[in-house]
């Protein structure tokens, strides 16, 4: 396993020296990226497959990160990152990248390297205990921006097209299914309270007027399905009622949306008698 360099938070900029790499700190002005150059370029950048990357409050995540390097010029280094602007102050998505490997190939003059890495993404702050951790705002689309650093001096640093979408997670708890056991043709009423991650309090939030897919998966059966839709409340609370057929398993499962990702509830079983 290869350590590729250490990104500087998301609310630090690099920007690249001859020779090596400097940190601009927060509110400082970092080198502007510019249109790419016939030496360097990078393309086929995938950040978690191509799906959205949904943080919590508190455990860091990781998430698969690929692309290609194409170069006509010996490199000392190069990077991909995932980033949003502030003026002139670009904030970095990742607080470390892990190289796993970059397959070499050669062609036309050019060396091509086609890198594995993995993202770690930490809502709580980069190390040093500067303070910086996402807020709720992140919760969007982040652009990436690739720069590779030449051995003869001098670096390249490329807007690319490639996106990130960041969301806020969701839980749904207290997820609760009653009166267990129930006789048959009797009412079931299922609750529960839908919430998402509030990343700039560091806490989980009821998530009001949601709405919030009731299924169940009968006994024996590994597949659930849709019963019904319901609105949760202001306050993120879910409740209603279904007749009892037959014993199963009841959750809450939420599609997410833009900024919040999906989740399910944990299932609770009811005996029908």
């Amino acid at each position: 396993m290869q350590r590729n360099r250490p990104a500087a938070g998301r609310r630090v900029a690099a920007a690249a020296v001859a020779g090596g790499m400097a940190l601009v700190g927060v509110g400082l002005t970092a080198p502007a990226a510019h249109a790419a150059e016939s030496d360097i370029s990078f393309s086929n950048v995938v950040i978690n497959n191509g799906k959205p990357i949904v943080v919590g409050i508190s455990a860091e995540v990781e998430v698969p990160l690929t692309y290609t390097v194409k170069s006509s010029v010996a490199l000392d280094s190069w990077w991909v990152e995932a980033y949003r602007s502030n003026g002139s102050t670009k904030y970095l998505l990742a607080i470390s990248t892990t190289r796993w490997s970059c397959r070499t190939s050669s062609a036309g003059g050019y060396t091509f390297h086609d890198c594995d890495e993995t993202m770690s993404i930490d809502p709580d702050g980069m190390p040093g205990g500067n303070g910086n951790h996402l807020v709720n705002s992140d919760a969007a689309e982040w652009k990436t921006l690739g720069t590779g650093i030449k051995k003869n001096g001098g670096y390249d640093t490329d807007l690319l097209s490639a996106t990130a979408r960041l969301q806020r997670a969701s839980r749904i708890q207290n997820a609760n299914a009653s009166p267990e056991p129930v006789a048959k043709g009797k009412p079931i009423t299922v609750t529960g309270t839908v919430q998402h991650a509030n990343w700039s309090q560091h806490r989980y939030d009821n998530y009001g007027g949601r709405l919030v897919k009731l299924q169940f998966k009968p006994a024996g059966s590994s597949t659930y399905s849709t019963v019904k839709t319901v609105t949760a409340s202001s306050t993120g609370s879910l409740k209603t009622t279904v007749t009892a057929s037959q014993d199963g398993t009841w959750r809450w499962s939420y599609g997410g949306n833009t900024t919040t990702g999906a989740s399910n509830s944990s299932g609770d079983y009811v005996d029908v008698t």
